[in-house]
């Protein structure tokens, strides 16, 4: 009876050793080598927007251009790679994460539950937001400054909602059907002030130079973020680390100043 005890317990032993040994390289094939691939290869796969302006566009020189371009090559740059632009709309980009088409996704990304379910976040590198814009002559520090004024805004949008809310009894506000509209009223002197997000704002400032407009007020403030793929937390580290240098040293406010003519303000990292 011991002797048959010791054979099974030596048949189990030689069991369990067998299905570790099969386990150890699946297990090491699971591994995540997401930033060694990336390094491996020499290049990142990059997803941008194609035209939205100032995050991402085609300039004049046909290149591209805007805050999240210049973030792209500096993200490369710090990674030792060559960056591969690859444009993506919103519907597809995440998708092409999945897929592997890109490896990263620099796109005017917000975070919500529905993401956070199917992709790994990044840190978040520069603000989305609404926003009261005007010329450089009218003076507007607070919202009790608007009152007399006359300002543009898109019917039923969020900047829509927002402005209401806030706006001082005498603030007149002027509501269309679509953002041409909108900008085409800013942009021909019918309202003294625009309400809208920074990319349209960007169009109405770049197209109409002589306005000499600028960024006056803040209504709501929704930052953009670095989106990896599930699991991949070594290349998301990186990132990370990336972004708080950028921040820490300047150079996430300086691409701010410059594309969207505000600050980072306090952005989640």
């Amino acid at each position: 009876m011991t002797s048959r005890i010791a054979f099974l317990t030596a048949k189990f032993a030689a069991a369990v050793a067998t299905a570790c040994a099969f386990a150890l390289p699946l297990g090491a094939a699971h591994a995540d080598d997401s930033l060694e691939r990336v390094k491996a290869k020499g290049s990142i796969a990059i997803g941008i927007a194609g035209d939205f302006p100032p995050y991402a566009f085609v300039g004049p020189d046909f290149k591209p251009s805007g805050l999240e371009i210049d973030l792209a090559n500096h993200v490369a740059g710090k990674l030792g790679v060559q960056p591969r632009l690859v444009t993506v709309t919103n519907p597809n980009r995440i998708p092409y994460l999945q897929t592997g088409k890109i490896d990263v996704i620099i796109s005017t990304l917000g975070k919500n539950p529905e993401r956070e379910q199917v992709i790994d976040f990044g840190s978040s590198y520069a603000p989305f937001f609404q926003a009261v814009y005007g010329p450089k002559s009218l003076s507007i520090e607070t919202v009790e400054d608007l009152a007399g004024k006359t300002a543009a805004v898109t019917r039923g949008t969020i900047q829509d909602d927002l402005i209401t809310q806030i706006a001082p009894k005498t603030l007149r506000i002027h509501r269309f059907e679509d953002d041409a509209s909108t900008m085409q009223a800013f942009a021909s002197g019918q309202t003294q002030l625009l309400v809208t997000a920074a990319s349209v704002a960007d169009t109405v400032i770049t197209k109409h130079p002589k306005l000499n407009a600028e960024y006056k007020l803040p209504l709501k403030d929704s930052p953009n973020f670095i989106g990896v793929r599930k699991g991949e937390h070594a290349l998301r580290e990186r990132l990370n680390a990336i972004i708080l240098e950028a921040k820490e040293d300047g150079t996430l406010e300086a691409l701010s100043q410059k594309w969207l003519g505000r600050g980072t303000g306090d952005l989640p990292l």
